[in-house]
């Protein structure tokens, strides 16, 4: 079975790129990552400019979490140029604003507002996506948001599941891999603790092995990323021991 790529989500080192945006992604590239998420900083670049800096570095674009309101209206096609031309084919939405997500009703038409999107990318060859917080998985009118959603959306519609986010939630996301096949392309490999709320890759509760598994086979995920929210030392370093531990885990 193929292995697959490593990236990081730069929102786990975000402070570091509004800094020094180029020196960050030189900093990720030593540490051997083959792929970064964008997180609605593109350093000021244009596509042309930062597809040359992350081709010279050896990455890849894994993706990037877009505001729903880049994805449509007159804003689509210019967020289309853009990463069509940056070669990222994964346009994923971190979240949607509470006031639209507080009934059942309200996450179906969500659903149907991600099938119309996923049509309008199809063509440029993008997709779309939605990733988890903690609250798609409480129950919500006899039924957990996430599945309201992704029952209602399209397969071509990227299910990327947020391991730590969910266990925050007290869910673990290995059913969803198994129940929604060939749907988590690209996954967010965090960590969660009861007892530490700065732990890294596996100094806690994410069963990661069991996880990877199911992304291997059934999930026919294509990155996995790794996101850090917390920090017990410099974000850096913090996002360099999650490789390392990464790279050990799934030897």
């Amino acid at each position: 079975m193929a292995r697959i790529p490593i990236a990081l989500q730069l929102y786990s080192i975000r402070d570091d790129c509004k800094k020094d945006f180029v020196g960050s992604l030189k900093a990720v590239s030593k540490m051997g990552y083959e792929g970064v998420e964008f997180a609605y900083n593109y350093g000021n670049l244009s596509a042309k400019e930062l597809k040359k800096i992350i081709t010279d570095l050896n990455l890849k674009p894994a993706g990037a979490h877009i505001p729903l309101g880049e994805l449509e209206g007159d804003k689509l096609p210019q967020t289309i140029a853009y990463h069509k031309e940056l070669g990222n084919p994964f346009l994923i939405v971190p979240g949607i604003p509470e006031e639209l997500r507080k009934t059942r009703a309200q996450w179906k038409a969500m659903a149907e507002r991600f099938n119309v999107l996923s049509d309008a990318l199809k063509k440029d060859g993008l997709r779309t996506g939605y990733h988890n917080h903690h609250v798609e998985f409480q129950p919500l009118e006899g039924e957990l948001p996430w599945d309201t959603f992704f029952a209602n959306t399209k397969p071509e519609v990227i299910m990327q599941v947020d391991t730590g986010n969910a266990l925050h939630g007290n869910c673990d996301v290995v059913p969803f891999v198994e129940k929604y096949p060939g749907r988590a392309l690209t996954v967010h490999v965090k960590e969660y603790s009861k007892t530490n709320d700065k732990a890294l890759i596996g100094e806690g509760d994410v069963d990661f092995k069991k996880f990877w598994k199911l992304c291997e086979g059934v999930g026919k995920t294509q990155w996995y990323i790794v996101e850090q929210e917390s920090y017990a030392f410099p974000p850096l370093e913090c996002v360099d021991r999650c490789l390392k531990k990464m790279k050990e885990l799934t030897r």
